[in-house]
């Protein structure tokens, strides 16, 4: 199992509490939020993850270098913001496999990627998103499906009394982006959503823990929780 983590954050959101470390790097209950998503990998047999990075890169590689426990690290470097998209496909150049999981640098969903990439090559995806429900809300877009999981249509974020997020969590085929002349874009407004007509993209529901850090409430949250549920 191979992974990439979009580790290029800026981490805007989050100045007011996290000053001076990419987002990836904010401590939550005593260690880099990065190394919660290391864990996870470690756990269920990922042996190579790609770190995207981009600013304060050096503070990531210096601080994990070239492994972590059963895990061999390699860096894909943006020397410029590429945005999401654009970092996730200069990563996947480094992809050996077939397929990668992809995670999210400040974000933790508890997700078994063995069955979400049997799933994904079950559907013969060419991206599967982890989604989880969700009542109340306005933080989030949502993710609408078919019968079959194929995602259908995704809808900006409003207040919403019910439905399914994009849960920061993917399986990609390595050659998702070959067609894709831009190198700088973003994953969700740039390509899941103008390609989602023309290419397979489904939805793997899970019920897991999820915590996004991004905004200084849940990373709050997460120093709470993590002592005890990661």
């Amino acid at each position: 199992m191979e992974a990439v983590i979009l580790a290029g954050g800026f981490g805007t959101r989050l100045q007011k509490v996290v000053h001076d470390v990419p987002k990836p790097m904010a401590p939550v209950a005593g260690k880099p939020f990065l190394s919660y998503l290391l864990d996870q990998l470690d756990r269920q047999g990922c042996t190579h993850a790609i770190l995207a990075v981009g600013y304060k890169k050096e503070i990531i590689q210096d601080f994990f270098g070239s492994h972590y426990k059963g895990i061999s690290l390699s860096y894909s470097v943006e020397d410029a913001p590429l945005l999401t998209g654009g970092a996730l496909k200069k990563a996947l150049r480094q992809v050996t496999e077939d397929v990668a999981v992809v995670l999210n640098g400040d974000t933790f969903f508890s997700v078994d990627f063995s069955q979400m990439i049997d799933f994904h090559n079950q559907t013969h995806s060419d991206a599967t998103l982890a989604v989880k429900e969700l009542h109340d809300f306005s933080r989030y877009g949502t993710v609408q499906f078919d019968d079959d999981y194929r995602i259908t249509r995704f809808v900006e974020k409003k207040s919403c009394e019910k439905g399914f997020i994009n849960g920061g969590v993917y399986i990609l085929n390595r050659n998702l982006f070959d067609d894709v002349t831009q190198d700088k874009f973003m994953i969700e407004k740039d390509f899941l959503e103008r390609y989602v007509d023309s290419k397979v993209f489904s939805a793997f529901l899970c019920d897991g823990y999820f915590i996004d850090i991004g905004i200084p409430e849940d990373y709050e949250k997460a120093n709470k929780e993590f002592t005890k549920l990661v």
